[in-house]
């Protein structure tokens, strides 16, 4: 009996299994959509919450874990769209970030640590790199996250999406150059 069999069977140890093999993959497309570690565990908490009380809908006609992108790319959707209406109404404090044209600029704590140069660099970038692609379009995010970062086939994509392979490719195309001008304008010359 396969896993996904036992779990409809209500068995939760295998459906524990099915997390374990999934839930890395999963934060990590989560985080890309929604740029915070936070959000990003309560949507893979709600995928899988999600996944577990429709796992009769899964048909077996992708990979499982197609349908599970698909539920997480749909959450993170919901949830930035959540976030943006909440920055909509939010208040601001004395000690928020102030925003500058370079990016925020927060309070600073010392610290009494030394820190590494490269380390610090290394970081920088990444933060960069995370900001450029938030700073995409939902639907060339969506592509780049899944191609690019999680190294799904153009297939797969339209499956999740539920678009033409040739939109996956296009929407790619378009994803990767603008963050190729994203990068050129943060990082300097590529």
């Amino acid at each position: 009996m396969g896993i996904i069999a036992m779990v409809r069977k209500g068995d939760v140890d295998a459906f524990e299994k099915l997390v374990g093999k999934y839930q890395k993959m999963l934060f990590n497309i989560a985080y890309r959509m929604v740029d915070s570690y936070e959000d990003a565990g309560e949507v893979v908490q709600d995928a899988f919450l999600s996944a577990y009380r429709n796992l009769h809908a899964f048909k077996g006609m992708s990979r499982f874990s197609t349908w599970l992108c698909s539920i997480v790319i749909n959450l993170s959707k919901n949830r930035l769209q959540q976030m943006k209406t909440a920055q909509q109404h939010e208040q601001y404090s004395l000690d928020d970030p102030i925003e500058a044209d370079d990016g925020p600029i927060a309070r600073e704590v010392p610290s009494g640590e030394a820190t590494v140069v490269e380390e610090l660099e290394k970081e920088e970038t990444r933060k960069k790199v995370q900001d450029c692609i938030g700073r995409l379009e939902s639907e060339f995010r969506e592509v780049i996250v899944l191609r690019d970062i999680q190294g799904f086939s153009y297939e797969e994509i339209g499956g999740m999406l539920n678009i033409a392979d040739g939109t996956v490719k296009s929407r790619l195309f378009r994803a990767r150059d603008a963050l190729k001008e994203c990068l050129k304008k943060v990082l300097g010359k590529l």
